[in-house]
């Protein structure tokens, strides 16, 4: 296992670690992925190498398409690693909608600055043929909370919004695969977010409505509805 001194493991997952350290004088993360034991050793490193590489290519290229990203500083594959910018000063979306969202009054102008701002960027990496692959508020991140704590008009935030782990991205994406990415944005909000279920809504709505292909638009949302009654027809059939 690779770790930069005085880095610090700040979380592990089922794929991959990730440190915190600093790279040329500057603080990183750096997901390292895990070497699978179960796969031929040839097979393992191929395979990690073409994730990293997928990886690295979908933060580039959503970055280019105006979202939010991290900077990539460095791409090592012989330590199965990628090195990215550290987010400072930033707060993930599922803990800032638990703490100043839910069961809260008057917070109506929070929920429509995030939605707003999500929905266009979602609605960038599609129109570009970027697709997350795990669309949830874990995997967004809001900078500078409490300035935006401080407003109370809907201001546009997507600055203050940024999208990480790109471990499941595709760049080459189809209006399937578009579909598919909202509808597990759609059914994460529903189980990390079940008191706010209008939060989907507003961000379709936003995203429908930055979407400026209107045709490439049409075949996602007809391939969402049929990928959502797909979902409704399995959850029904159990």
């Amino acid at each position: 296992m690779y770790k930069l001194p005085e880095s610090e493991l700040i979380a592990q997952g089922a794929e991959a670690r990730l440190f915190k350290g600093m790279y040329l004088g500057r603080p990183v993360l750096i997901k390292e992925r895990f070497e699978k034991k179960y796969r031929h050793k040839d097979l393992d490193t191929r395979l990690t190498k073409e994730r990293i590489r997928a990886e690295a290519r979908a933060i580039v290229k959503a970055k280019s398409a105006g979202v939010g990203t991290p900077a990539l500083y460095l791409v090592d594959y012989n330590r199965r690693s990628i090195f990215m910018q550290y987010i400072e000063n930033a707060t993930m979306l599922k803990t800032f909608i638990d703490q100043y969202v839910s069961g809260k009054e008057s917070v109506q102008h929070l929920i429509d600055v995030v939605t707003n701002a999500l929905g266009r960027a979602v609605a960038k990496l599609h129109s570009n043929n970027i697709v997350h692959g795990d669309l949830t508020t874990s995997n967004i991140l809001l900078k500078n909370v409490t300035e935006l704590l401080n407003f109370n008009s809907n201001k546009d935030i997507s600055d203050q919004l940024v999208v990480i782990d790109f471990g499941l991205a595709k760049v080459d994406s189809t209006p399937e695969d578009a579909a598919v990415d909202l509808y597990v944005l759609e059914r994460s909000l529903m189980s990390a977010h079940a008191e706010l279920p209008e939060l989907f809504g507003l961000i379709y709505k936003s995203y429908q409505k930055s979407f400026k292909n209107k045709s490439q638009l049409k075949q996602i949302t007809i391939k969402y509805e049929d990928v959502k009654a797909r979902g409704r027809k399995r959850t029904m059939v159990g």
